[in-house]
């Protein structure tokens, strides 16, 4: 299938993105089986796409960071593409708990940084479950607050991957219950006005790039 794929689109298909996420309670989308970043079939998959240089997106659970560790060194010659800044949920079981939440998540996403294969893509926190209240107001957010309120998770991302392996992300149409497209765009050229000329580049562009092998 790959194979076809490639033959069908040589120039624009560049990898395969599957969604991991499960979680005990109902109530959390979970899109696989408990345990699938563990099994000899899926990482046989990942060692194929890496064979074939093709990359992997995914995202997880933020409870599954560890495993997604475990997979990452287990296959280091696929390139991982981490979405939504590495599947954080402060809503259902997860609501109410943000000290034991966010400092758990953090500690995850140190241990990925750790992973050279992995990249991140630093977005999807429109998403009702990031815990934010946008999609439930009158009046949207603005681009300034915006930049303010994603700070400490974006910062806190960048931090320990570094802006040469972080990209702004869009999310939609999925992020629209919550901004409007140019409203996080703004967003984002707020929150990264403290970084050089070359990180900037890297968050909006160069990193994107590179980990899609994109000529320009």
């Amino acid at each position: 299938m790959l194979e076809a794929l490639q033959a069908a689109s040589p120039n624009r298909f560049k990898g395969i993105r599957h969604i991991v996420t499960w979680d005990r309670d109902p109530h959390v989308e979970s899109r696989e089986v408990e345990g699938v970043l563990s099994t000899a079939a899926f990482r046989a998959g990942a060692k194929i796409l890496a064979r074939m240089g093709l990359s992997l997106d995914t995202i997880c659970c933020w409870p599954q960071l560890p495993e997604m560790v475990d997979f990452a060194r287990a296959v280091p010659e696929v390139t991982i593409i981490m979405n939504h800044l590495g599947g954080l949920n402060r809503t259902d079981r997860f609501a109410g708990r943000d000290d034991e939440v966010m400092s758990a998540w953090r500690a995850g996403m140190a241990e990925l940084a750790k992973c050279p294969n992995v990249l991140l893509k630093l977005g999807g926190h429109g998403m009702p479950r990031f815990g934010f209240d946008w999609h439930l107001r009158d009046k949207p957010v603005g681009s300034e607050e915006l930049a303010q309120q994603i700070e400490p998770l974006m910062s806190s991302c960048i931090e320990q991957f570094g802006p040469g392996r972080c990209m702004f992300e869009s999310n939609f149409p999925v992020d629209k219950v919550s901004f409007s497209h140019p409203v996080l765009y703004n967003a984002f050229k707020r929150f990264s006005q403290g970084y050089s000329a070359s990180e900037r580049a890297a968050l909006f562009h160069d990193t994107a790039t590179r980990a899609y092998r994109i000529a320009v």
